[in-house]
Protein backbone atom coordinates (compact mmCIF):
# COMPACT_ATOMS: atom_id res chain seq x y z
CA UNK A 1 0.00 0.00 0.00
CA UNK A 2 2.74 2.30 0.93
CA UNK A 3 6.04 0.81 -0.46
CA UNK A 4 5.89 2.10 -4.06
CA UNK A 5 5.88 5.95 -2.55
CA UNK A 6 8.57 4.64 0.38
CA UNK A 7 10.94 3.07 -2.45
CA UNK A 8 10.82 6.34 -4.37
CA UNK A 9 11.64 8.60 -1.49
CA UNK A 10 14.30 6.19 -0.27
CA UNK A 11 16.09 5.67 -4.21
CA UNK A 12 15.93 9.31 -4.44
CA UNK A 13 18.49 9.24 -1.52
CA UNK A 14 20.64 5.95 -2.65
CA UNK A 15 18.54 3.62 -0.14
CA UNK A 16 17.57 0.34 -1.59
CA UNK A 17 14.51 -0.72 -0.28
CA UNK A 18 15.64 -4.25 0.73
CA UNK A 19 16.64 -2.76 3.52
CA UNK A 20 13.44 -2.18 4.38
CA UNK A 21 12.26 -5.21 3.83
CA UNK A 22 14.99 -6.60 6.35
CA UNK A 23 13.77 -4.15 8.99
CA UNK A 24 10.28 -5.47 8.52
CA UNK A 25 11.54 -9.03 8.90
CA UNK A 26 13.31 -8.23 12.10
CA UNK A 27 10.92 -6.80 13.99
CA UNK A 28 8.21 -10.10 12.54
CA UNK A 29 11.21 -12.57 13.83
CA UNK A 30 11.88 -10.36 17.49
CA UNK A 31 8.20 -10.09 17.81
CA UNK A 32 6.72 -13.60 16.71
CA UNK A 33 10.30 -15.14 18.95
CA UNK A 34 9.75 -13.26 21.88
CA UNK A 35 6.05 -13.92 22.32
CA UNK A 36 6.74 -17.16 22.21
CA UNK A 37 10.25 -17.40 23.60
CA UNK A 38 8.93 -15.86 27.24
CA UNK A 39 7.10 -19.25 27.63
CA UNK A 40 10.31 -20.70 29.52
CA UNK A 41 9.80 -17.92 32.38
CA UNK A 42 6.92 -19.17 32.71
CA UNK A 43 6.99 -22.60 33.48
CA UNK A 44 7.40 -22.60 37.17
CA UNK A 45 4.77 -19.81 37.77
CA UNK A 46 2.18 -21.94 35.75
CA UNK A 47 3.68 -25.06 37.81
CA UNK A 48 2.74 -23.21 41.13
CA UNK A 49 -0.65 -22.11 40.01
CA UNK A 50 -1.95 -25.32 38.66
CA UNK A 51 0.62 -28.60 39.96
CA UNK A 52 1.02 -29.86 36.67
CA UNK A 53 4.79 -31.65 36.27
CA UNK A 54 7.61 -30.09 34.78
CA UNK A 55 7.76 -32.51 32.26
CA UNK A 56 4.36 -32.24 31.35
CA UNK A 57 4.78 -28.17 30.71
CA UNK A 58 7.60 -29.05 28.58
CA UNK A 59 6.47 -31.29 26.72
CA UNK A 60 4.11 -28.80 25.07
CA UNK A 61 7.04 -26.50 24.59
CA UNK A 62 8.29 -29.38 22.90
CA UNK A 63 5.37 -30.16 20.96
CA UNK A 64 5.39 -26.49 19.79
CA UNK A 65 9.02 -26.67 19.09
CA UNK A 66 8.67 -30.20 16.93
CA UNK A 67 5.37 -28.45 14.70
CA UNK A 68 7.77 -25.34 14.42
CA UNK A 69 10.50 -27.61 12.63
CA UNK A 70 8.22 -29.46 10.47
CA UNK A 71 6.49 -26.38 9.35
CA UNK A 72 9.84 -25.35 7.82
CA UNK A 73 9.91 -26.68 3.87
CA UNK A 74 6.61 -26.08 3.66
CA UNK A 75 6.58 -22.58 5.17
CA UNK A 76 9.55 -21.87 2.29
CA UNK A 77 7.71 -23.63 -0.50
CA UNK A 78 4.15 -21.73 1.16
CA UNK A 79 6.19 -18.09 0.92
CA UNK A 80 7.05 -19.22 -2.88
CA UNK A 81 3.35 -20.00 -3.53
CA UNK A 82 1.27 -17.45 -1.85
CA UNK A 83 3.63 -14.72 -1.17
CA UNK A 84 5.42 -12.90 2.07
CA UNK A 85 2.66 -10.48 3.11
CA UNK A 86 -0.34 -13.10 2.80
CA UNK A 87 1.78 -15.97 5.71
CA UNK A 88 3.17 -13.69 7.61
CA UNK A 89 -0.56 -11.86 8.52
CA UNK A 90 -1.86 -15.65 8.53
CA UNK A 91 1.07 -16.93 10.88
CA UNK A 92 1.06 -14.01 13.51
CA UNK A 93 -2.63 -14.04 13.41
CA UNK A 94 -2.48 -18.35 14.35
CA UNK A 95 -0.07 -17.32 17.03
CA UNK A 96 -1.95 -14.63 18.46
CA UNK A 97 -4.78 -16.98 19.09
CA UNK A 98 -3.12 -19.52 20.66
CA UNK A 99 -1.59 -17.27 23.33
CA UNK A 100 -5.34 -15.74 23.67
CA UNK A 101 -6.97 -18.83 24.05
CA UNK A 102 -4.21 -20.21 26.55
CA UNK A 103 -4.87 -17.73 29.01
CA UNK A 104 -8.35 -19.59 30.60
CA UNK A 105 -7.18 -23.06 30.24
CA UNK A 106 -7.20 -25.25 33.08
CA UNK A 107 -6.25 -28.49 32.24
CA UNK A 108 -2.94 -30.08 29.98
CA UNK A 109 -4.63 -31.37 26.86
CA UNK A 110 -5.37 -27.36 26.88
CA UNK A 111 -1.76 -26.51 27.27
CA UNK A 112 -0.45 -28.83 24.56
CA UNK A 113 -3.06 -27.70 22.40
CA UNK A 114 -2.86 -23.82 22.90
CA UNK A 115 1.04 -23.85 23.52
CA UNK A 116 1.63 -26.64 21.40
CA UNK A 117 0.01 -27.07 18.67
CA UNK A 118 -1.49 -24.29 17.33
CA UNK A 119 1.43 -21.58 18.12
CA UNK A 120 3.53 -24.35 16.98
CA UNK A 121 2.29 -24.59 13.67
CA UNK A 122 1.92 -20.51 13.83
CA UNK A 123 5.18 -19.98 14.13
CA UNK A 124 6.16 -22.58 11.62
CA UNK A 125 4.23 -21.13 8.59
CA UNK A 126 7.08 -18.68 8.30
CA UNK A 127 9.70 -20.01 10.63
CA UNK A 128 13.17 -19.16 10.15
CA UNK A 129 12.93 -19.56 6.17
CA UNK A 130 11.42 -16.05 6.21
CA UNK A 131 14.60 -14.09 6.95
CA UNK A 132 16.71 -16.75 4.56
CA UNK A 133 13.85 -15.89 1.37
CA UNK A 134 14.45 -12.57 1.97
CA UNK A 135 17.91 -12.61 1.94
CA UNK A 136 17.90 -14.68 -1.00
CA UNK A 137 15.81 -12.81 -2.93
CA UNK A 138 16.58 -9.13 -1.78
CA UNK A 139 20.41 -9.27 -2.09
CA UNK A 140 23.31 -10.18 -3.85
CA UNK A 141 25.80 -8.49 -2.20
CA UNK A 142 25.81 -8.15 1.60
CA UNK A 143 23.54 -11.69 2.09
CA UNK A 144 25.75 -12.85 4.48
CA UNK A 145 25.31 -9.91 6.65
CA UNK A 146 21.83 -9.81 6.09
CA UNK A 147 21.30 -13.53 7.50
CA UNK A 148 23.53 -12.71 10.36
CA UNK A 149 21.30 -9.82 11.30
CA UNK A 150 18.05 -11.58 10.86
CA UNK A 151 19.20 -14.48 12.39
CA UNK A 152 19.98 -12.47 15.42
CA UNK A 153 16.59 -11.06 15.74
CA UNK A 154 14.88 -14.27 16.00
CA UNK A 155 17.04 -15.84 18.41
CA UNK A 156 17.67 -12.15 20.43
CA UNK A 157 13.50 -12.08 20.09
CA UNK A 158 13.19 -15.23 21.98
CA UNK A 159 15.14 -14.05 24.36
CA UNK A 160 14.77 -9.99 24.76
CA UNK A 161 11.07 -10.50 26.03
CA UNK A 162 12.28 -13.18 29.35
CA UNK A 163 13.35 -10.50 31.72
CA UNK A 164 9.83 -8.76 31.85
CA UNK A 165 8.47 -11.84 31.09
CA UNK A 166 9.47 -12.96 34.60
CA UNK A 167 8.65 -9.54 36.36
CA UNK A 168 5.16 -9.67 35.18
CA UNK A 169 4.92 -13.56 35.98
CA UNK A 170 5.53 -13.03 39.49
CA UNK A 171 3.87 -9.60 40.01
CA UNK A 172 0.82 -9.56 38.10
CA UNK A 173 0.48 -13.34 37.00
CA UNK A 174 1.91 -15.57 34.34
CA UNK A 175 -1.01 -14.06 32.29
CA UNK A 176 -0.24 -10.55 32.06
CA UNK A 177 3.20 -11.62 30.80
CA UNK A 178 2.18 -12.54 27.75
CA UNK A 179 0.52 -9.79 26.56
CA UNK A 180 3.78 -7.54 25.06
CA UNK A 181 4.63 -10.32 22.99
CA UNK A 182 1.11 -10.12 21.46
CA UNK A 183 1.47 -6.70 21.04
CA UNK A 184 4.48 -6.89 19.13
CA UNK A 185 2.63 -9.12 16.83
CA UNK A 186 0.06 -7.18 15.95
CA UNK A 187 2.14 -4.09 15.38
CA UNK A 188 4.51 -6.39 13.24
CA UNK A 189 1.66 -7.88 11.41
CA UNK A 190 -0.26 -4.66 10.78
CA UNK A 191 3.49 -2.95 9.11
CA UNK A 192 4.13 -6.20 7.18
CA UNK A 193 0.65 -5.68 5.15
CA UNK A 194 1.19 -1.86 4.70
CA UNK A 195 4.77 -2.20 3.80
CA UNK A 196 6.09 -5.22 2.72
CA UNK A 197 6.52 -6.58 -0.92
CA UNK A 198 7.14 -10.03 -2.11
CA UNK A 199 9.86 -9.73 -4.76
CA UNK A 200 12.08 -6.58 -5.73
CA UNK A 201 10.25 -6.76 -9.08
CA UNK A 202 7.24 -5.61 -8.15
CA UNK A 203 8.78 -2.08 -7.27
CA UNK A 204 11.09 -2.47 -10.44
CA UNK A 205 14.04 -2.63 -8.64
CA UNK A 206 17.31 -5.12 -8.94
CA UNK A 207 18.20 -7.09 -6.02
CA UNK A 208 20.96 -5.13 -3.82
CA UNK A 209 24.15 -5.93 -5.82
CA UNK A 210 22.56 -6.66 -9.20
CA UNK A 211 22.57 -4.18 -12.39
CA UNK A 212 19.17 -5.40 -13.88
CA UNK A 213 15.27 -6.18 -12.52
CA UNK A 214 15.10 -9.54 -12.73
CA UNK A 215 11.05 -11.00 -13.14
CA UNK A 216 10.25 -12.68 -9.71
CA UNK A 217 9.90 -16.41 -9.89
CA UNK A 218 6.94 -18.23 -11.56
CA UNK A 219 4.20 -19.42 -8.31
CA UNK A 220 5.25 -22.45 -7.03
CA UNK A 221 3.04 -25.27 -7.53
CA UNK A 222 1.21 -27.66 -4.68
CA UNK A 223 3.85 -26.66 -1.53
CA UNK A 224 3.93 -30.41 -0.18
CA UNK A 225 4.66 -31.90 -3.44
CA UNK A 226 7.67 -28.91 -4.30
CA UNK A 227 8.86 -29.74 -0.76
CA UNK A 228 9.07 -33.21 -0.86
CA UNK A 229 10.71 -33.25 -3.93
CA UNK A 230 13.66 -30.42 -3.45
CA UNK A 231 13.84 -33.19 -0.25
CA UNK A 232 14.66 -36.08 -3.12
CA UNK A 233 16.88 -33.50 -5.02
CA UNK A 234 18.87 -33.26 -1.65
CA UNK A 235 19.09 -36.26 -0.14
CA UNK A 236 21.16 -37.60 -2.43
CA UNK A 237 24.22 -35.43 -1.43
CA UNK A 238 26.35 -35.57 1.43
CA UNK A 239 26.49 -31.86 2.47
CA UNK A 240 22.54 -32.38 2.95
CA UNK A 241 23.10 -35.01 5.51
CA UNK A 242 25.99 -33.36 7.37
CA UNK A 243 23.91 -30.23 7.68
CA UNK A 244 20.98 -32.23 8.58
CA UNK A 245 22.95 -33.85 11.48
CA UNK A 246 24.95 -30.63 12.74
CA UNK A 247 21.83 -28.02 12.87
CA UNK A 248 19.75 -31.11 14.59
CA UNK A 249 22.65 -30.38 17.01
CA UNK A 250 22.49 -26.91 17.08
CA UNK A 251 18.58 -27.02 18.11
CA UNK A 252 19.53 -29.70 21.05
CA UNK A 253 22.15 -27.17 22.25
CA UNK A 254 20.39 -24.16 22.01
CA UNK A 255 16.75 -23.37 22.35
CA UNK A 256 15.48 -26.84 23.26
CA UNK A 257 18.01 -26.77 26.42
CA UNK A 258 19.05 -23.39 26.92
CA UNK A 259 15.90 -21.26 26.39
CA UNK A 260 13.56 -23.77 27.84
CA UNK A 261 15.12 -25.03 31.28
CA UNK A 262 17.75 -22.38 31.82
CA UNK A 263 15.40 -20.71 34.21
CA UNK A 264 14.32 -23.79 36.39
CA UNK A 265 18.25 -24.61 36.06
CA UNK A 266 19.52 -21.84 37.70
CA UNK A 267 16.23 -21.94 40.40
CA UNK A 268 17.62 -25.75 41.31
CA UNK A 269 20.76 -23.78 42.44
CA UNK A 270 19.54 -21.11 44.51
CA UNK A 271 18.95 -18.05 41.63
CA UNK A 272 15.79 -15.84 41.37
CA UNK A 273 13.88 -16.63 38.40
CA UNK A 274 14.20 -13.08 37.37
CA UNK A 275 18.15 -13.03 38.08
CA UNK A 276 18.24 -16.07 35.84
CA UNK A 277 15.89 -14.13 33.05
CA UNK A 278 18.55 -11.35 33.33
CA UNK A 279 21.15 -14.26 32.20
CA UNK A 280 19.22 -15.40 29.22
CA UNK A 281 18.73 -11.70 28.11
CA UNK A 282 22.56 -10.80 28.15
CA UNK A 283 23.02 -14.20 26.05
CA UNK A 284 20.84 -12.29 23.62
CA UNK A 285 22.50 -9.50 23.57
CA UNK A 286 25.76 -11.22 22.73
CA UNK A 287 23.90 -13.38 20.24
CA UNK A 288 22.81 -10.18 18.59
CA UNK A 289 26.52 -9.36 17.86
CA UNK A 290 28.02 -13.03 17.38
CA UNK A 291 25.61 -13.88 15.04
CA UNK A 292 26.38 -10.84 12.99
CA UNK A 293 29.87 -11.07 13.19
CA UNK A 294 28.77 -14.51 11.94
CA UNK A 295 27.32 -12.99 8.77
CA UNK A 296 30.11 -10.74 7.89
CA UNK A 297 32.65 -13.76 8.22
CA UNK A 298 30.43 -16.40 6.16
CA UNK A 299 30.81 -13.50 2.94
CA UNK A 300 34.54 -13.75 3.50
CA UNK A 301 35.79 -17.09 4.91
CA UNK A 302 35.54 -21.10 4.17
CA UNK A 303 31.86 -21.89 6.16
CA UNK A 304 32.71 -25.61 7.00
CA UNK A 305 35.67 -24.26 9.46
CA UNK A 306 33.25 -21.47 10.68
CA UNK A 307 30.88 -24.13 11.98
CA UNK A 308 33.36 -26.50 13.12
CA UNK A 309 34.98 -23.43 15.60
CA UNK A 310 31.06 -22.41 16.57
CA UNK A 311 30.03 -25.53 17.47
CA UNK A 312 33.23 -26.40 18.96
CA UNK A 313 33.41 -23.54 21.51
CA UNK A 314 29.67 -24.21 22.06
CA UNK A 315 30.43 -27.35 23.41
CA UNK A 316 32.91 -26.61 25.36
CA UNK A 317 30.60 -23.72 26.96
CA UNK A 318 27.83 -26.52 27.77
CA UNK A 319 30.56 -28.55 29.70
CA UNK A 320 32.02 -25.66 31.78
CA UNK A 321 28.79 -24.39 33.00
CA UNK A 322 28.32 -27.20 35.60
CA UNK A 323 31.28 -25.41 37.11
CA UNK A 324 30.26 -21.80 37.12
CA UNK A 325 28.77 -22.61 40.96
CA UNK A 326 25.93 -20.43 39.82
CA UNK A 327 26.67 -17.04 40.90
CA UNK A 328 25.97 -14.01 39.25
CA UNK A 329 29.80 -13.43 37.35
CA UNK A 330 29.93 -17.11 36.61
CA UNK A 331 26.72 -17.27 34.38
CA UNK A 332 27.56 -13.33 33.48
CA UNK A 333 30.91 -14.88 32.03
CA UNK A 334 28.61 -18.17 30.50
CA UNK A 335 26.55 -15.53 28.75
CA UNK A 336 29.34 -13.67 27.19
CA UNK A 337 31.06 -17.02 25.90
CA UNK A 338 27.59 -18.99 24.81
CA UNK A 339 25.63 -16.01 23.57
CA UNK A 340 28.25 -15.18 21.09
CA UNK A 341 27.98 -18.61 19.62
CA UNK A 342 24.16 -19.10 20.09
CA UNK A 343 23.16 -19.38 16.59
CA UNK A 344 26.22 -18.01 14.35
CA UNK A 345 25.59 -21.34 13.12
CA UNK A 346 22.83 -20.31 11.22
CA UNK A 347 24.23 -18.02 8.23
CA UNK A 348 27.22 -20.26 7.62
CA UNK A 349 24.72 -23.31 7.19
CA UNK A 350 22.50 -21.08 4.82
CA UNK A 351 25.58 -20.05 2.73
CA UNK A 352 26.76 -23.42 2.47
CA UNK A 353 22.67 -24.51 1.36
CA UNK A 354 22.95 -21.78 -1.30
CA UNK A 355 26.08 -22.88 -2.72
CA UNK A 356 24.76 -26.41 -2.59
CA UNK A 357 21.66 -25.92 -4.19
CA UNK A 358 20.93 -22.73 -5.61
CA UNK A 359 19.34 -19.86 -5.07
CA UNK A 360 15.06 -20.81 -5.08
CA UNK A 361 16.09 -23.73 -4.08
CA UNK A 362 18.19 -23.26 -0.91
CA UNK A 363 15.49 -21.49 1.19
CA UNK A 364 13.63 -25.02 1.00
CA UNK A 365 16.44 -26.86 1.92
CA UNK A 366 17.43 -24.99 4.75
CA UNK A 367 13.89 -25.50 5.42
CA UNK A 368 14.29 -28.82 5.60
CA UNK A 369 17.72 -28.61 7.50
CA UNK A 370 15.88 -26.34 10.10
CA UNK A 371 13.34 -28.92 10.66
CA UNK A 372 16.47 -30.85 12.19
CA UNK A 373 17.49 -28.24 14.10
CA UNK A 374 13.38 -28.28 16.00
CA UNK A 375 13.66 -32.33 16.10
CA UNK A 376 16.60 -31.80 18.57
CA UNK A 377 15.00 -28.84 20.29
CA UNK A 378 11.93 -30.60 20.80
CA UNK A 379 14.30 -34.10 22.17
CA UNK A 380 16.06 -31.62 24.54
CA UNK A 381 12.98 -30.12 25.84
CA UNK A 382 11.20 -33.39 26.33
CA UNK A 383 14.38 -35.38 27.69
CA UNK A 384 15.31 -32.19 30.44
CA UNK A 385 12.34 -31.85 32.01
CA UNK A 386 12.69 -35.97 31.85
CA UNK A 387 15.75 -35.76 33.73
CA UNK A 388 14.91 -33.21 35.99
CA UNK A 389 11.56 -35.00 37.03
CA UNK A 390 13.55 -38.48 36.95
CA UNK A 391 17.23 -37.59 38.01
CA UNK A 392 16.24 -34.81 40.23
CA UNK A 393 18.82 -32.55 37.63
CA UNK A 394 19.22 -31.03 34.49
CA UNK A 395 23.49 -31.76 34.42
CA UNK A 396 23.17 -34.96 32.24
CA UNK A 397 21.39 -33.03 29.28
CA UNK A 398 23.94 -30.54 29.60
CA UNK A 399 26.92 -32.94 29.42
CA UNK A 400 24.84 -34.92 26.57
CA UNK A 401 24.12 -31.51 25.18
CA UNK A 402 28.02 -30.23 24.47
CA UNK A 403 29.45 -33.49 23.57
CA UNK A 404 27.42 -33.72 20.72
CA UNK A 405 28.68 -30.13 19.77
CA UNK A 406 31.94 -31.41 19.46
CA UNK A 407 31.08 -34.14 16.97
CA UNK A 408 29.13 -31.45 15.35
CA UNK A 409 32.30 -29.28 14.97
CA UNK A 410 34.35 -32.78 13.32
CA UNK A 411 31.01 -33.35 10.78
CA UNK A 412 31.06 -29.74 9.86
CA UNK A 413 34.04 -30.16 8.11
CA UNK A 414 32.62 -32.68 5.70
CA UNK A 415 30.40 -30.57 4.32
CA UNK A 416 31.87 -29.79 0.70
CA UNK A 417 29.90 -28.74 -2.41
CA UNK A 418 28.76 -31.72 -4.25
CA UNK A 419 30.21 -32.04 -7.90
CA UNK A 420 28.24 -31.52 -11.11
CA UNK A 421 27.58 -34.30 -12.57
CA UNK A 422 29.62 -33.48 -15.33
CA UNK A 423 32.55 -33.17 -13.11
CA UNK A 424 31.60 -36.40 -11.31
CA UNK A 425 31.65 -38.25 -14.50
CA UNK A 426 35.34 -36.74 -15.41
CA UNK A 427 36.68 -37.62 -12.38
CA UNK A 428 35.24 -41.07 -12.11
Amino acid sequence: MFAAPLAAALARRGIHYGWVMVALTFLIAVSSAGALGVLGALMLPLQRETGWDISAISGALALRLLLFGLMAPFAAALLQRYGLRRMVAIALTVVAAGLLLSMNMTRVWELWLYWGAITGVGTGMTAMVLGATVANRWFVARRGLVLGFLTAANATGQLAFLPLGAWLAQNEGWRVAILPGLAACAVAALLMVLFGRNHPSELGLPAYGEDRVAPPPPPGANPVRTAFAVLAEAAQTRVFWILFVTFMICGLSTNGLIQTHFIPLCADFGMAEVQAASVLALIGVFDFMGTIGSGWLSDRYDNRKLLFWYYGLRGLSLLWLPSSSFSLYGLAFFAVFYGLDWVATVPPTVKLAGAAFGREKAPIVFGWVFTAHQLGAALAAGLGGLSRDVLASYLPAFYLAGAACLVAAVLALGARRPLPPTATASTA
